[in-house]
């Protein structure tokens, strides 16, 4: 089949949960024989020449503005497919639900991956989180198959539209612990610091995090892997309460092999994405047997359940949790293994190929 996924970044993924699922769903589906073109962003992805991975990379143009970034890249990739017409198109986001009427006119099969509850988002003003919620709207009279990556986020869009949806969740790869290569480069030894990694935005609760470790004083510095593309008011904030020496700001970390080691070395990994569906970063932390602590929302529980310990939404009931695992190393062992059973038995890049695949033979033959 002659697959193209347009509505994210693009590939090489360097930024969030879509660019993740998207490089490495569409890697799987190129290596399994089918023709897989991906639309990107320039800036956004690198200089990757025009294959990577076995995917087929076509840049289009964009409004360079953050509100009408997203809408005005898939809007010229779709029309750049409409000419060439794939056997299926993919697209990401539901802030894109609009634009599903060029694929439903020119009768090209297409489904739109949902993930989480965007629309939620405090980065959003007021009247962008309406349009956003507008797509999602869309998505359910518009998409001929929508994918959810979340059960939770299935159980939202029946319950508030009727509209069911197909499974498809992210996944990782096991990653067994060496030798420390990067850590030193950090100033960091393993075991002794806590990790948080995500974008520096609010629905993230980094300032939870950071006040909680404040309060658990455990001793363990707190390290923030994450940055934002664009001016964030949000991440000055941050870095003006960090208590100096306690908080460690290293930035992003794209390099894989340095940001497993980064999770997989620390004391603990705290989760604390509120509005997603199934966050691939929890997914890697748990193939890295971290021992993960997450914010208590639905979408988290469902991915970790009793392999990880949830913490509330409140600062001093967090630093609770915190300083509990902080005193029973034999416990964080404990929850590192059963996190990494979790993620092999339930969470892996290959089932989910396997649905995306089995979805896109449906689309065609419909």
């Amino acid at each position: 089949m002659r697959i193209a996924i347009a509505g994210s970044r693009g590939v090489p993924a360097r930024y969030g949960g879509f660019e993740t699922a998207v490089e490495e769903i569409g890697a799987r589906l190129a290596a399994r024989g089918h023709e897989v073109t991906v639309y990107c962003r320039r800036g956004h992805t690198g200089d990757a020449g025009d294959v990577y991975r076995g995917m087929r990379r076509i840049e289009t143009a964009f409004l360079r503005r953050q509100s009408l970034e997203t809408l005005s890249h898939t809007a010229t990739a779709l029309v750049h497919a409409a000419r060439h017409r794939p056997d299926v198109l993919l697209i990401m986001n539901p802030a894109n639900g609009p634009l599903l009427v060029l694929p439903r006119l020119l009768r090209i099969p297409c489904a739109i991956h949902v993930d989480g509850l965007d629309w939620e988002r405090s980065k959003w003003p007021p009247l962008g989180r309406r349009v956003i919620l507008f797509g999602a709207w869309c998505c359910t009279k518009l998409a001929p198959a929508i994918i959810a990556d979340s059960h939770a986020i299935a159980e939202y869009y029946r319950a508030r539209w009727g509209r069911e949806t197909v499974y498809a969740s992210y996944g990782a790869e096991p990653w067994t612990p060496a030798e420390p290569k990067f850590l030193a480069e950090y100033g960091l030894e393993p075991r002794k610091y806590l990790l948080a990694v995500a974008r520096i935005e609010p629905e993230n609760n980094t300032e939870l995090l950071l006040r909680a470790c404040e309060e658990a004083a455990t001793g363990l510095p707190l390290v923030i892997v994450g940055d934002t593309p664009y001016a964030n008011p949000y991440l000055a904030r941050l870095k003006a309460l960090a208590a100096p020496g306690r908080v460690r700001f290293l930035g992003a970390v794209y390099d894989r092999d340095r940001l497993r080691e980064l999770l997989g070395n620390a004391y603990a990994y705290l989760h604390g994405h509120s509005v997603g569906g199934t966050n691939p970063i929890l997914l890697e932390a748990m193939a890295c047997r971290a021992c993960v602590l997450y914010l208590d929302v639905p979408f988290n529980a469902e991915v970790v359940a009793d392999a990880g310990l949830p913490f509330p939404a409140e600062a001093t009931r967090a630093a609770a949790v915190l300083r509990g695992i902080a005193a029973d190393p034999a416990r964080a062992q404990s929850l590192r293994e059963a996190a990494a059973r979790r993620q092999a038995e339930r969470y892996t890049w290959a089932a989910a190929t396997d649905a995306y695949e089995a979805l896109c033979r449906a689309l065609v033959v419909s």
